[in-house]
């Protein structure tokens, strides 16, 4: 049993994950299902009493999700952990804490930091989820960075769905000023800590394969295309809201086909 737990919560030394493959894609095609599923029965789960259970139990799942990494960093020794690795400076992991505290509390101010983060950043981990490279369907791992990276769009679609939560240009700023924040703070933590920390992806490459590849090594060109590109998926994340809106204004502006009849 001992060998077993050692095994299924600790890291692997080859590689046990293949981007693209039914380990990968299964995970996101089961976040889809349970958005459209949201979607179809939004007007239940608005009028419905279990609500406040439904969220409270997400926002559970997602704060374990979350915390459940470093408990495994503490609890097998083998792991090693340093703050190198494993200080809490991650777009996705903030944006975890942010969607517990947004169900909880149905703050707008969270809605709108996590929305922006998650279409903004943890898209990539979605696409790319270079961090379980070693860690298959056979390990905790595997499990935990699922959960941590798709409840949390199931967390922003439910609050859209059912609690008709929206971002705005406003919320757009917000959400991209708390971002340069963490830019800042990730910055400084790997100029102190040396050789080694990479948070945000911003001082080197990964050495597995990722969408992050592209990335020049020079840091600042690298910067500069993180800047152009996370600045692009905040325009592309609001895209479809302004459009709704701009519809929405179209609409209002059109006279009735009874007042034209009415006219002619």
């Amino acid at each position: 049993m001992k060998d077993f737990f050692h095994y299924f919560f600790g890291k692997g030394t080859e590689v046990e994950f293949n981007n693209f493959s039914l380990a990968h894609l299964l995970p996101i095609l089961l976040m889809i299902l349970a958005i459209l599923l949201i979607y179809r029965y939004r007007e239940r789960l608005a009028s419905s009493k279990h609500d406040t259970a439904i969220r409270y139990t997400l926002a559970f799942a997602l704060i374990v999700s979350e915390m459940s990494y470093f408990w495994r960093l503490v609890g097998i020794t083998e792991l090693n952990p340093n703050p190198v690795d494993h200080l809490p400076i991650t777009v996705c992991g903030w944006a975890v804490i942010f969607c517990s505290y947004l169900l909880i509390g149905k703050s707008q101010s969270l809605f709108d930091i996590a929305y922006f983060w998650l279409f903004s950043g943890t898209v990539f981990a979605l696409i790319t989820p270079t961090v379980i490279t070693n860690t298959g369907p056979t390990r905790f791992r595997y499990y935990q960075f699922w959960l941590e990276h798709t409840l949390g769009y199931v967390t922003i679609f439910y609050m859209i769905f059912v609690h008709r939560m929206r971002p705005t240009v406003r919320s757009a700023f917000k959400s991209y000023g708390m971002l340069v924040v963490l830019a800042a703070v990730a910055y400084l933590a790997n100029r102190v800590i040396g050789p080694g920390a990479n948070y945000l992806f911003m001082a080197r490459p990964e050495d597995t394969p990722s969408i992050l590849d592209i990335l020049p090594p020079n840091f600042a060109l690298r910067l500069t295309v993180m800047t152009a590109v996370v600045t692009l998926m905040f325009f592309l994340s609001y895209l479809p809201w302004y459009l709704i809106d701009r519809r929405a204004k179209k609409q209002q502006g059109e006279p009735s086909k009874d007042l034209l009849n009415t006219e002619t």
